[in-house]
């Protein structure tokens, strides 16, 4: 045990986050994604939802201030506009993270697999709601122990 860390951040995710530079990107997946033959790293949360492995996650890496869309999340097939629960808690936590508010960017869902494929790392959550599913860049750490601000809500 260490003391001030979520009791979510593992050892391998720990070390995983640690690994990654700059420009890096996590997916964090719901149950039902086929993570097994997507991922080339896999790690696993089976008991964790994906909310609080996201709480989990942006207590200890910051997201990338330079990416056009440091946060993406998978678009309902045939409705792209609604905006599935797990996803409002997504946009919820991440701009108490901030302060303040980040779109988050839909990617169709195929799109979003191949995507993912791409990403540092999966971590699998035992999340059961649909579309309980985002990818993280990961940002820079400055010399004072600070991530640069993220600009407000792009849309």
């Amino acid at each position: 045990m260490l003391i001030g860390l979520n009791p979510l951040l593992t050892p391998e995710l720990l070390y995983a986050l640690a690994q990654m530079g700059h420009g890096d990107e996590i997916a964090i997946v719901d149950a039902n994604f086929p993570a097994t033959s997507v991922a080339r790293r896999l790690i696993t949360l089976d008991g964790a939802d994906a909310p609080s492995a996201l709480t989990a996650i942006l207590g200890v890496m910051p997201l990338d201030h330079m990416a056009k869309h440091p946060a993406r999340v998978m678009e309902v097939v045939g409705k792209p506009k609604e905006v599935p629960s797990a996803v409002a808690d997504f946009a919820r936590i991440i701009a108490a993270t901030l302060g303040h508010e980040l779109a988050l960017e839909p990617v169709e869902r195929q799109a979003f697999y191949v995507e993912a494929r791409n990403t540092f790392a999966i971590l699998r959550t035992g999340e059961r709601r649909p579309y309980g599913n985002i990818l993280l860049s990961k940002g820079v750490v400055g010399p004072d122990g600070k991530a640069p601000d993220l600009p407000r809500a792009r849309r």
